[in-house]
């Protein structure tokens, strides 16, 4: 008897996660499930008759192979090695440093003040850098060494460096949002725009966190102070090339003077790099590091794109199986209110975080989870008048993105997988992943208390993509 699509697609589901449990790639577990999906649907379609299976396997190939190069070919997409890079030649223009040093000199004072100001740089640097790897790997070469001289514990000065990093994934320029805004076929210039105020408020939380453990634990984070006016003046016109990217970029995804935006986000992404290029060969960058920087991007662009790549596949067969409409429909089913189912999918990204990197996690889930959460607030197309949470289609969109793409800055600090903790560790030889995992500890709190204010008020989301 044969089984329906339905059916087939709860089974290969199945199998990809125990696949991605083993330690399988996602990219490759995807890939796989997602052929093998393709052909069993096929097939079934036959009756599993024996002369069949070859055409069952040359349709879902030549059904896979089309896949990946009709969205990766997406203009948009061209964003993530534009956004990658302008991170990397930044830090080898030392703008990093002289932000590093800005933050430092302007907020150190407070308690806690070194381990703040480097929460600082990086929100500034994620400003510049489109991922939260070379964020975190960049500042735990700066940030660390200037928190172990005056007598932090390494494991903590270690979380605040990884936790730092996840900024990168909501402060645009950022390649997760820009992976989310094509899944869901939505805005990019808006979901980058709804990412800055989550991602400063974020920071902030970060910064509260760190000041409120440096007053209640003695020798905790002693401030750093001595700093005239005159060097904290001094200190600014060598990080304000970081603005000037900054300011280009909006100018050219959102034009703040009213009117036709000047540019669409590649545009502003690919004059951004440029920019920030002049200004490393300004400051004397030397062939050998420009290689090393289109080196690192090169290297990160492949990665995020092989796991798209693979997951399409896998997508494309959800497609045929129509798991995502069986989800939504189950959803808008359940009896329990819409909002807690959804802080129940928020808390099934926070384990699923736990096995699965930020970035395959999403391509993953979204095609069957984002749907579900569209009906439970009515409908793509509802208005804000008769919706579930209050807002529009198009503004849920945006706010469930910023939503999930907070908890995957979330999992990029959680055991045993997080990302931006094994790349702390392998750049400092005086520490270990599991140093790294206690630093950040602290955090998880912190990061709990943004989602849910993000969730209870949605304004700090929308206000901004609300004024285009």
């Amino acid at each position: 008897m044969a089984m329906e699509p339905i059916d087939i697609g709860l089974a290969v589901t199945g199998g990809l996660l125990v696949l991605v449990v083993l330690g399988m790639r996602v990219a490759f577990a995807a890939g796989l499930a997602g052929m093998i999906g393709l052909i069993w649907i096929f097939w079934a379609k036959k009756g599993y008759a024996g002369e069949d299976f070859g055409w069952a396997l040359t349709v879902a190939v030549k059904t896979a192979g089309q896949v990946p190069h009709s969205k990766v070919s997406s203009q948009a997409l061209s964003l993530i090695p534009t956004f990658i890079m302008i991170g990397y030649l930044a830090y080898y223009a030392g703008l990093t440093r002289a932000l590093f040093e800005a933050a430092k000199r302007w907020i150190a004072w407070v308690p806690g003040g070194l381990a703040v100001s480097t929460v600082f740089a990086t929100a500034g640097f994620a400003a510049v850098s489109g991922a939260s790897v070379a964020t975190s790997a960049v500042f735990a070469r700066i940030a660390i060494p200037e928190m172990l001289k005056i007598g932090y514990d390494k494991k903590f000065a270690a979380g605040v460096v990884a936790a730092g990093g996840t900024l990168a994934s909501l402060i645009p320029p950022s390649a997760i949002l820009v992976i989310y805004a094509i899944i869901v076929e939505q805005d990019v210039g808006k979901l980058l725009l709804a990412g800055f105020l989550p991602g400063m408020f974020s920071a902030l939380v970060y910064a509260l966190l760190i000041v409120g453990l440096a007053l209640t634990i003695k020798g905790f984070g002693p401030p750093v102070g001595g700093f005239t006016w005159r060097e904290r003046f001094v200190s600014l016109p060598p990080a304000l090339p970081i603005l000037f990217v900054v300011v280009t970029i909006i100018f050219f995804v959102y034009n703040p003077f009213g009117g036709d935006a000047w540019g669409t986000p590649t545009e502003g992404g690919a004059i951004g790099a440029f920019v920030v290029f002049l200004m490393a060969l300004y400051r004397g960058m030397r062939w050998t590091e420009l290689k090393d920087a289109l080196l690192e991007t090169a290297k990160l662009s492949v990665m995020i794109f092989t796991i798209i790549w693979g997951v399409l596949i896998y997508v494309r067969f959800l497609g045929f199986a129509d798991l995502p409409g069986a989800f939504a429909d189950w959803i808008t089913g359940l009896s329990m209110s819409p909002m807690l189912i959804l802080v129940c999918i928020l808390l099934a990204y926070a384990v699923l975080g736990m096995f699965m990197d930020a970035i395959g996690m999403l391509l993953l889930t979204l095609p069957v989870v984002y749907p579900a959460v569209m009906a439970l607030n009515g409908g793509e197309f509802v208005s804000a008048a008769d919706s579930t949470f209050g807002m529009s289609g198009p503004m849920c969109a945006i706010w469930f993105g910023i939503l999930v793409v907070k908890m995957a800055e979330f999992c990029l600090i959680t055991p045993p997988i997080g990302l931006n903790c094994f790349v702390v560790a392998g750049v400092r030889d005086d520490l270990s992943v599991q140093d790294v995992f206690k630093g950040v500890t602290p955090f998880f709190i912190a990061d709990g208390v943004t989602i849910a204010l993000l969730v209870a008020f949605p304004a700090i989301v929308l206000w901004l993509p609300g004024q285009v």
